[in-house]
């Protein structure tokens, strides 16, 4: 299976694996290398002024707290299947105001995993259209780990599945899934974000 992973600090942070040997991934990024308020240079950015902070030792990606839109940026090769991506996150909620986030495969018109803390659901998305949903209780100021999975489970037949869960907790079974008739798109991993409470995710 091919892996990407994001992990970081107050925000996404995104390691990918991609291939039958996870133990060497496709694709990494040190965001050490990078100069703070700077963007990583093979990020695709879509929309939005993300860019890499420093708090202590550590640097991540953050995105702002303003304006409230949805944001996101593309990173890593272009693939098709057999793919994982799992990413770090940190967001806070405002009064009765959260953020959303998610990570995604298959470029923009692809696969996304989002969590909606608005609807306490977990979402699987195909571009613009939520494919399924699942009841979930995020909880904010806490990380948040997201995995997302495209594998291929036979001819014309592929399953795309989803978890999440806090940082703190056990890592669980699929919280959710479908599977997927048409070959799935050619594209980059991704991450998105919209910070609907006004605080940096």
């Amino acid at each position: 299976m091919k892996k990407f992973c994001l992990i970081g600090m107050s925000c996404f942070v995104v390691a990918v694996a991609l291939g039958a040997d996870a133990t060497k991934p496709l694709y990494e990024n040190n965001f050490e290398k990078t100069e703070v308020g700077k963007m990583l240079d093979d990020f695709l950015v879509l929309d939005g002024s993300f860019a890499v902070r420093q708090e202590g030792d550590n640097k991540f990606l953050e995105l702002p707290g303003a304006p409230l839109d949805t944001f996101g940026a593309l990173f890593g090769p272009t693939e098709k299947d057999g793919l994982v991506v799992s990413a770090r996150v940190l967001g806070v909620g405002k009064g009765r105001r959260f953020p959303t986030f998610a990570v995604g495969l298959n470029g923009v018109a692809g696969y996304r995993l989002q969590v909606s803390p608005g609807k306490k659901a977990l979402e699987l998305y195909k571009g613009d259209a939520v494919k399924t949903s699942v009841p979930f209780d995020w909880t904010s100021d806490k990380w948040t780990r997201l995995r997302l999975q495209v594998r291929k489970i036979k001819d014309g037949v592929w399953k795309i599945e989803g978890k999440a869960w806090t940082q703190e907790a056990s890592e669980p079974a699929w919280l959710i899934s479908f599977n997927e008739t048409e070959a799935a798109p050619a594209g980059r991993a991704s991450v998105w974000g919209c910070p609907y409470s006004g605080t940096p995710i």
